[in-house]
């Protein structure tokens, strides 16, 4: 007898707490967070001067979106296989911390080009860890999750996230006050991504080995029903029959927006501190008006996600992306910097409400229950791929700064409030089925 493929048993009740299964989250925002919007922007200039800022942090935004652009779709199908995510969230974060290291080293030790190019090495294997841990970790919402439940799980995950990211916030804004080396934010990165790791792998281990059912007896050749496995199988395998299936096809698009949206603006906000608003400290005013965009989030995160299993996800959607879109463009108009953490506010409670529905939205559309790794992970392609445009924007921002009136940031920002509002016009073509009740 031959086995068909392993198949996930459907959940009827989450075995694991909200706040366990989401822990990594925390750590992970907290981590990104403060690398890419503190350190990374502070570092390249270290390593390259002010003339040229703008493009290597978008050369080195680019670099990094392939390691995520390609891992997330092959280690998930491989875990898939295997039927087992939690050696992949080992394995990965002990690889991130290795790369934390070399980054951390670089930058201590090292200077100018050669330097650069060390850092962007380290800097590879922090995206090749982290996207190694969280491509089949992706897939716990949707396959140890009841539909019913999901927007409140996606809401506990969005309300971490932004937890980690104020954390982030504030453990950099700390570090920067005490004048301490960047060796010890790094430390600080490591410690908040281990730690909350930790708390997932143990709290998940017990219902890890649920992912894979026993393989059950196969149908009689020429049956209805082995006919029907061998087209569902044929289906599963093939990566490009995901874009066949509507819901996910169009989720794939408004989230790729979202995220085109988001790094337009999010890798340049360190500069617009200093160019736009004028702050002499940019580093620390930047931490100032994301902690407002993060405290904002937070508080729109959980609400957004209990809403949508309520009202369904994309009207939650359309209010969420309506917000980003007008601050994004009234951020250009600030006369103060006050006037401007009272936008990021009015941001922070679109985009909390964004990633609070985000993954349920997501986990719905999912078309297989054979493939949930492979599938979050081609899915998370959405959200990686985008970061590419970090690239043309940064030499977009350099170009139009230099015709003067910081017409740079008028191009980046106005694209990004583009997106977000395509976003909100194709999310419609989502074909949202409302959870029924738990």
């Amino acid at each position: 007898m031959t086995a068909l493929s392993p198949v996930p048993p459907r959940a009827t009740a989450a075995p694991v707490s909200p706040w366990v299964l989401s822990a990594f989250w925390f750590g992970t925002a907290f981590h990104w967070l403060v690398i890419l919007l503190s350190l990374v922007p502070a570092n390249v200039v270290h390593f390259v001067g002010e003339a040229r800022k703008g493009t290597f942090v978008g050369l080195l935004t680019v670099i990094g979106a392939v390691m995520a652009l390609v891992i997330p779709p092959l280690v998930g199908a491989h875990s898939d296989r295997h039927g087992r995510r939690l050696p992949y969230l080992r394995l990965g974060v002990g690889v991130n911390l290795a790369g934390l290291v070399v980054m951390a080293l670089a930058v201590s030790t090292l200077a100018g080009t050669a330097g650069f190019w060390v850092y962007v090495a380290g800097f590879l294997l922090v995206q090749f860890g982290n996207n190694f841990a969280t491509a089949p970790y992706s897939a716990l919402i949707p396959q140890l999750v009841p539909a019913a439940q999901r927007g409140r799980y996606s809401g506990a995950m969005g309300m971490l996230q932004a937890a980690g990211q104020l954390l982030g916030a504030v453990g950099a804004l700390v570090v920067s006050l005490l004048h301490l080396p960047d060796a010890a934010l790094y430390a600080l990165v490591g410690a908040a991504l281990l730690l909350p790791a930790l708390v997932t792998i143990r709290g998940v281990g017990p219902v890890d080995g649920t992912v894979q059912a026993p393989a059950q007896q196969a149908p009689s050749p020429g049956s209805p029903s082995a006919t029907e496995a061998a087209a569902s199988a044929k289906e599963s395998d093939s990566w490009l029959s995901l874009f066949s299936h509507q819901p996910f096809l169009w989720v794939f698009v408004t989230r790729a927006l979202f995220a085109l949206g988001q790094y337009s603006v999010q890798p340049f906000l360190q500069f617009y501190n200093r160019d736009v608003l004028g702050q002499g400290d940019p580093v620390r005013s930047n931490l100032f008006m994301l902690a407002c965009i993060i405290v904002a989030s937070i508080v729109s995160a959980l609400i957004g996600g209990r809403l949508s299993d309520r009202v369904g996800r994309k009207p939650v959607i359309y209010a969420a992306g309506t917000t980003m879109a007008g601050a994004a463009l009234l951020l250009l108009a600030a006369p103060s910097f006050g006037v401007a953490l009272a936008l990021a506010v009015v941001f922070g409670l679109g985009f909390g409400a964004f990633t609070s529905v985000d993954w349920a939205l997501g986990s719905d559309a999912m078309p297989s229950e054979r493939s949930f790794a492979r599938d979050m992970g081609i899915w998370h392609v959405a959200f990686v791929a985008p970061q590419f445009i970090g690239g043309p924007q940064g030499a977009l921002l350099d170009w139009g700064n230099a015709q003067g009136g910081n017409l740079g940031y008028t191009l980046v920002f106005g694209l990004a409030a583009l997106f977000f509002v395509l976003g909100v016009v194709l999310v419609r073509r989502v074909p949202e089925t409302r959870p029924g009740p738990a």
